[in-house]
């Protein structure tokens, strides 16, 4: 007679084979493709409770077992002024999961709750401070966040609706601020569909955002709210009905940009111009395909 297998055991089992094909190949691929860890790394792996985080982390876990090249990992968890019952819910998931965190406090929330414009923004820059200082403290040389392939895609395209420009997620980052730590995005392949899936497979709760936007988000009851980003997640999730490859579109979009199309462009911080481009002997060589092809329609 087979044993039961028990929660922790049972997610674990299912990434490797119930989601092989959705989450940890592509999470693999990711890892590989953009070069993220390395032997000897000391990565600090951020858990804000949501479903993302902990499954990076499991995937991580894993990772680390089966791996060739030794890397070592701190699973941190910062709490920002959650809800005594929100925190719980962190904790006895991490207990249930056997994700050993180490938690540390912050007044975040009290700081952004008073601010009126981009209070989202200054949130995640601060949250990006704390857990670049605390991971330093702990001898850690990485930061590994959640993002996943559906947060690239809506990045991407909150950014040219209502950011004006055309800029992108990167699976990498290295911080200007804290010298010798660097961001990770081991996730940058996988697609939240699978994450929720693998969630619902293991009927397993997680935390939200939990801050008073959120909670206006879930009263507006059209899953909106103040919220560009859930503004855009719902708009692709309305293109996706007539056009079920929209996401994978993009994101070969931005893996293949033709610059030589646009009329200007940013790199490292400098503004290139398309009269600058255009009359540089090594820039235009003639019609580009892009143009070959309007021609032809």
């Amino acid at each position: 007679m087979s044993r039961e297998l028990t929660p922790q055991e049972t997610a674990e089992r299912s990434l490797i084979k119930t989601y092989r094909k959705s989450i940890w190949n592509p999470f693999i691929a990711a890892v590989k493709r953009y070069e993220l860890i390395e032997p000897g790394d000391r990565i600090a792996v951020c858990i804000s409770g949501g479903k993302d985080s902990v499954i990076l982390a499991k995937l991580m876990q894993e990772l680390q077992r089966h791996t060739s090249q030794p890397f070592e990992l701190v699973f941190m968890v910062m709490d920002p002024g959650y809800k005594p019952e929100n925190r719980k819910l962190i904790e006895d998931n991490a207990a249930l999961l056997g994700i050993p965190i180490t938690i540390f406090d912050s007044d975040i929330f009290d700081v952004t709750v008073s601010v009126e414009k981009n209070p989202c923004y200054l949130c995640a820059r601060m949250r990006r401070g704390f857990l670049y200082a605390k991971a330093q403290e702990l001898g850690c040389n990485k930061i590994a966040l959640g993002h996943h392939f559906s947060d690239v895609i809506e990045t991407t395209v909150m950014g040219l609706f209502y950011g004006g420009q055309l800029q992108a997620m990167p699976p990498k980052l290295r911080s200007k601020n804290f010298p010798g730590m660097e961001l990770i995005r081991p996730l940058y392949c996988v697609h939240e569909d699978a994450i929720i899936a693998w969630k619902n497979y293991n009927h397993l709760q997680f935390l939200q955002c939990a801050c008073r936007f959120t909670e206006e988000r879930e009263a507006a009851g059209d899953g909106v709210g103040r919220s560009k980003r859930q503004e855009i997640k719902m708009l692709l999730r309305e293109l996706k009905k007539t056009n079920p490859n929209i996401e994978k579109s993009i994101f070969q979009g931005i893996n293949g940009l033709q610059l030589d199309t646009f009329p200007g462009f940013k790199h490292r911080g400098v503004f290139h111009s398309f009269p600058e481009l255009y009359n540089h002997p090594d820039w235009f060589a003639g019609e580009t395909k892009s143009e070959e092809i309007s021609e032809g329609l």
